[in-house]
C-alpha cells in the first residue's frame, strides 16, 4: 500500500514537471522557429529544443535510471534512418537524451494533440496514419527531406509497443527508405522501459533504463530486392544486443 502511494506522488510530480515543462517550451519553440526556419530547413535546433522535455522528464522522476552506450556517433550531421524496438512510451523520453537530432515517424494521432503534437510539428516530426497509403508515400517523401537537410529520421519498425521481451516482426518503411535513399541505418537497442511506464497505466514504475547504439549498417548498392534480408540482419543486431545488455545488467545487479 505504501509502495503504490509513493509511485502515485511520484507519478503526479513528473507528469507535473512534464506538462510544466512543455509549457514553457511551447512559446521557446515558435520563437526559435520563426528566427532560425528559413536558414535551418531541416528544423535541427528546434528539434534538439524539443527534446529536451525527454530529458527534464528523465532527470526529474527519481524512479528511473538512464544508461547511453555503444559507439559515438561523431558528426551529428551525418544523417541515418535510426530504427529501434519499441517497449513503452518511456522509450520516446529516452532517445531524447540522445546528444543528436532526429524527427520522429508518428502515428498522425499523436500530433493532433494540443500543445504536445503541436510542437512535435514545429519541431518537423513526420505524421503519418496507419492504413493510408497517402499518408505513407507523404511521409516517406518527409523523411527524404529531412535526409536531405542532414537531419536523421527516427522510426519504429515493429510499429508498435512489445508486450514481451520478444521483438515483433519488422515492417519495410524504414527499410526501403534507408536502400531508395542510400542512408546507413543505425540501429538503437533499448532495455528496461516496458516496466517505468505500463501500456495503459499512468503511474511511472522503477526502471533502469538504457539505450545502446550499434554500429551503423551501410547500404550501398544493395537494391529493394534485399529488404527482407536488410531488415533481419538488423532485427538480429538488436536482438543480440538487448540480451547481452540484460546479462550485463543482471551481473552487474
Amino acid at each position: 500500500m505504501l509502495k503504490r502511494f509513493w509511485l502515485t506522488l511520484v507519478s503526479l510530480w513528473v507528469w507535473l514537471m512534464f506538462v510544466l515543462t512543455t509549457l514553457i517550451m511551447f512559446p521557446v519553440m515558435i520563437i526559435l522557429y520563426i528566427l532560425t526556419a528559413r536558414r535551418d530547413p531541416g528544423l535541427y535546433l528546434v528539434g534538439r529544443v524539443f527534446r529536451l522535455i525527454g530529458v527534464v522528464t528523465f532527470m526529474v522522476n527519481p524512479l528511473w535510471r538512464v544508461k547511453i552506450s555503444g559507439i559515438k556517433v561523431p558528426d551529428p550531421r551525418r544523417p541515418y534512418v535510426a530504427v529501434s524496438n519499441h517497449e513503452s512510451f518511456a522509450d520516446i523520453l529516452l532517445l531524447c537524451n540522445l546528444p543528436w537530432e532526429m524527427k520522429w515517424m508518428s502515428k498522425i494521432e499523436i500530433l493532433r494533440i494540443p500543445y504536445l503534437g503541436w510542437m512535435m510539428q514545429l519541431a518537423g516530426d513526420i505524421p503519418i496514419d496507419r492504413g493510408s497509403r497517402e499518408s505513407a508515400v507523404k511521409a516517406m517523401e518527409l523523411s527524404r527531406r529531412s535526409l536531405r537537410n542532414h537531419v536523421s529520421v527516427m522510426i519504429f519498425p515493429e510499429g508498435t509497443r512489445s508486450t514481451t521481451d520478444e521483438l515483433l516482426p519488422f515492417k519495410d518503411g524504414a527499410f526501403r527508405l534507408a536502400i531508395k535513399t542510400g542512408t546507413p541505418l543505425l540501429p538503437l537497442a533499448i532495455i528496461g522501459t516496458r516496466d517505468a511506464l505500463a501500456k495503459h497505466d499512468w503511474r511511472f514504475g522503477p526502471a533502469n533504463a538504457e539505450v545502446k547504439v550499434l554500429p551503423p549498417v551501410e547500404v550501398t548498392g544493395l537494391g529493394l530486392k534485399d529488404t527482407e534480408a536488410l531488415k533481419e540482419r538488423i532485427r538480429t543486431m538488436i536482438q543480440e544486443a538487448r540480451i547481452e545488455m540484460r546479462s550485463a545488467q543482471a551481473g552487474g545487479a
